[in-house]
This record gives structure tokens, sequence and C-alpha cells, in this order.
């Protein structure tokens, strides 16, 4: 029984998940405490950039909103596996498992420097820390299951239960360091994504959204969306893993390209140009039919027709390219900007408070009428104006269409697919939307009935979306409730169902209720 474990390969797998967990949880801590410099996110990054056609509607689709917690997971499921192999390895020599620990630590500080927000030495210290954790996790437990195979038959068994146990406690508290980490390092740092001061008032307000707009606000149309969306409620869809923390005192805005003359303002002097605000619904163009991938806000910031005046467009330039902060691009015809989209602005606040960091600050473009991949840059650094031919923007490449105009949609919020509901008088609701076009009529039917009018909701804009609201009459058994919007050219949506990609989804939204 001496060479038992020796002889096992088991124990040497879970040694080396074990130090792989310890390893990631100290680095993923450090890099939090630092600031938010992550491994998980770095290499979450480079799959996300390595990602093939329809990764992202696939994971859209899969998983929502969780699609970056759930690839973080899976960031770190792939770091325990190849921590099991190198302890593999280390049963062979464990030269090769110190050499892999080492290519980690290599690997994992290369990528971290590719993050704009990630300082040399910070990257440094979590590169270090992780791989030297690691590497002292798995010599101690190797030398734990040498022990345990040079022990007495009589003491095996209580040696290989205490291993398994101590494997199981680092990988438990390696995981708890990860999540740790994380969460630190959405908060440290917090204070250079805020603003130095209160925002300026704005010149053009919009007024306190009336009763007749919002039907939310009645009991009996218990949960229909609410006709501007919280802040902490609103989607985000982005390619960051982690959120970025950018210091508005050093922050600016680059307006260059095919333009006269070249602009840049500080985070200040853009505070200080003419602010308006506009209620815009925006959407992501992986949005299902009946999705939650959409939202309305009330979004406050300075005109981009403005500024790119003031810069003075080329004749020629047909492309406006906004760029983020860590080189992330979108891009949208210049021609759209004088006609739909001339409310276009460069944001800086949500809801009368100042962009949150997830959302984009300091500053972002909102740009009626477009889905967010060719025009809703957060982080913004830049804005360039080139041609439609001589640039392709982060999606295009991945078979997206080149411009993305926010189709017309509609959606049911009351009552939820597969809802029991009271025999009889019910309230059904539910939002749609065509920013720009604005919505002119909502119909509803029960099964394979005759279409009926649905109530809506008095428009803040024709730029937002709006409730719409129906008495039906619930007969006993199962029914089908579709809705279908027309927008205000007198288009009413297509009803065949189309996938998100390469422009947006199609079709008339459907559920499926019980009244009983």
């Amino acid at each position: 029984m001496n060479g038992a474990i020796r002889e096992n390969w088991l124990p040497w797998f879970m040694a080396g998940i074990a130090a792989a967990a310890v390893a990631i949880g100290l680095g993923e801590l450090i890099g939090g405490l630092l600031g938010g410099t992550s491994i998980v996110a770095a290499i979450g990054a480079l799959v996300i950039a390595l990602q093939p056609p329809g990764g992202k509607d696939l994971m859209a689709q899969l998983f929502g909103t969780n699609d970056k917690a759930v690839l973080e997971g899976m960031v770190a499921l792939g770091g325990l596996v190849v921590g099991g192999v190198l302890g593999l390895a280390a049963k062979r020599d464990e030269r090769i498992a110190i050499g892999g620990f080492a290519a980690f630590g290599v690997v994992a500080f290369v990528l971290l420097l590719q993050d704009p927000l990630n300082t040399l030495p910070a990257s440094v210290i979590v590169a270090l820390v992780a791989t030297a954790a690691g590497l002292i996790t798995l010599s101690w437990l190797a030398g734990a299951i040498q022990r345990g195979a040079a022990s007495t038959s009589a003491t095996t068994d209580r040696g290989r239960r205490g291993f398994v146990a101590l494997t199981a406690l680092l990988l438990v508290g390696g995981s708890g360091l990860t999540v740790l980490g994380r969460l630190l390092g959405g908060q440290v740092g917090s204070t250079s994504s805020l603003p130095p001061g209160p925002l300026p008032t704005p010149g053009q307000t919009v007024l306190p959204v009336p009763a007749a707009a919002d039907f939310s606000t009645d009991p009996a149309v218990a949960g229909l969306s609410p006709i501007v969306v919280p802040n902490d409620d609103f989607y985000r869809i982005d390619t960051r893993l982690n959120t970025p923390r950018v210091d508005s005192a050093t922050w600016s805005l680059r307006v260059h390209g095919m333009v006269d003359r070249e602009i840049r303002l500080t985070y200040d002097q853009l505070l200080a140009r003419p602010l308006v605000e506009r209620y815009v619904t925006i959407a992501c163009v992986s949005n299902e039919v009946g999705g939650k991938l959409v939202g309305n806000a009330k979004w406050t910031g300075t005109s981009l027709v403005d500024l790119l005046n003031e810069a003075g467009i080329q004749a020629g330039a047909t492309q406006v390219v906004g760029r983020s902060f860590d080189g992330w691009t979108c891009g949208f015809p210049t021609e759209h900007l004088s006609g739909a989209g001339r409310d276009a602005m460069v944001v800086v606040a949500m809801n009368g408070e100042p962009l949150p960091a997830q959302h984009g600050f300091p500053a972002r473009l909102i740009v009626p009428g477009l889905f967010g991949y060719v025009s809703a840059t957060k982080w913004l650094s830049e804005i360039e104006l080139t041609t439609l031919e001589a640039f392709d923007a982060y999606w295009i490449p991945l078979g997206w269409a080149k411009e993305g105009p926010i189709l017309t949609q509609s959606r049911i919020d009351r009552p939820f697919n597969g809802a029991i509901v009271e025999i009889g008088n019910y309230e059904v609701a539910g939002v749609a939307w065509a920013p720009t076009r604005g919505v002119s009529r909502v119909e509803i039917r029960i099964d394979e009935g005759e279409w009926q009018h649905a109530q809506l909701s008095q428009p803040l804009s024709s730029y937002a979306w709006v409730q719409w609201r129906a008495t039906v009459d619930a007969t006993p058994g199962t029914h089908h409730l579709t809705v279908r919007a027309t927008d205000g050219t007198g288009e009413t949506q297509q009803e065949a169902r189309t996938s998100p990609p390469p422009s947006g989804a199609r079709g008339w939204h459907q559920i499926l209720f019980t009244a009983r």
C-alpha cells in the first residue's frame, strides 16, 4: 500500500487543481485591491477577441446579460483544468509543473498589459503573486503526497482522507478569494470614475414624466416595464468583463480624421458645452423577439452634430467612428446625423445622474434609431471621420451588418410566458418601440381571433418606446397572446421570425398563458 498514492494519478490532479485555485484566487484578490487588475478578465478579453462569427449571439441567446459571468466562470474552470494537468506533470517531473506555472505567469502578465487601465507595476505584482502562490501550493501538496506514499498501511487511509479534505479546502478558499477579488475590482478606485462636482444644469430639459406616459404606476398592470428604466436595471451589453474606471481628470475626447481641424476636449470642457436632455430608447442587435436587451432612459449630453460641425466635416467623409479607451470601435453613416439621428449626443448623464461607470463614464455616444453595436460607444475617447469603405468597426468582420437601424418591435410584459391568470377580464400590457419613427399603433390578439387595438401611453418623444395595455376576456383554458406594432410611417413589424444576425431579430412576440 505504501506506493498506492504515488502510483495513483488522482492526488496529483487534485493537487494541481488546488494550486491553480489558490493562484487564481490570490491573483484576483491582489488585483482587486490594486484597482481591478484581473487575470480572469484579461484571459476572458482574449477569448472575446478570438470569438468566431456568431459567438456573441450564441452567448447572448443562452445566457442574456449573464454572459459575462458565465464566461468568467468558464475561464476560471479552464484554469483549474490546466492546473490539474500541471499537477499530473509534476508526478513525473516537478520541473515541468514549475515551467508550466511560470509560463502561465508570463502569459498573464502580457495579457494584463493589453488593458490600458492596468499599470505596469500592478500587472507585474498580480502575475508574480499568482505564479508564486501556485508553485508554493503545488510544491507543498506534492510533499504531502510523497509523505503519504512513505506512510504505513495503518495511516494510509487516514492520510488519503486528510489530503482530499485539504485540497477541497484550498479549492473552496481559492474560489472564494476569486469572487472577493472580482467584487473588489468593481469597487476599489471607484472615486476616479465620478465627476469632480455636480453636473451643470442642461440648457434644454425635458418635462417630468406625466401620468399618462407611464402605465406601470397602475397596480392593474403589475409587471409592466417602467417607461424610464432605472440605471441599475438597465441592460448592459459590451465586450468588457470588468467595469472600467476611467479617471475624468486625465480623460479627453479627440475628434479627428476627415475634419478641417482636430478638436480635443477635457471632461470640464465637455461639460461646459451646451447640454440637452432627451428620452431615447436604445437596443442591442442581439435582442431576441420579446427579449430584455432594450431600454429607455433620459440621457443628458451635448450635440454630436454641433461638435462635428465645429471640427468641419470634410467632403467625402461617410462614416463616423466611435472609439473606446480600450480600442473597441463602432461606426455609422454620417448621413444618419442629417436625418433621423440629428439629435445624437455625446452623453455625460443618465436619468439625471452622472453616467454610471458600467454605462460608459465619463462619456458615451447615444444615436437615436441605431443599434448599439454601430453607435453606442461607451468610455468614449475618440470620434473619427472616415469613409464606409475605409474602415470596418469591431462587429462587422464577425458577420454583423454594416448599418444597424433599430427595427419596429413590441413585447408582452404581462402576463409572462406560462402564467396562470384568473378567468374573466384581464389586463395585458407591454412596450413597443421604433426610435425616430415613433409607434402609431399596437394590436393584440388571443389565439387566432381578431386583432384588438391596445391603448398607448403618451409618447415621451419619437425616440422613446411607449407602453401599451388592453383588456382581454380570459376564457378557461390555455391561450396564445400575440402582439404587433405599427410605426409612425405606417409600416407594421414583420411577422416571420428571424434570428438576430446579421441585422436584428424580426417577428411578432407571442406568449402562452392559462386561465382558470
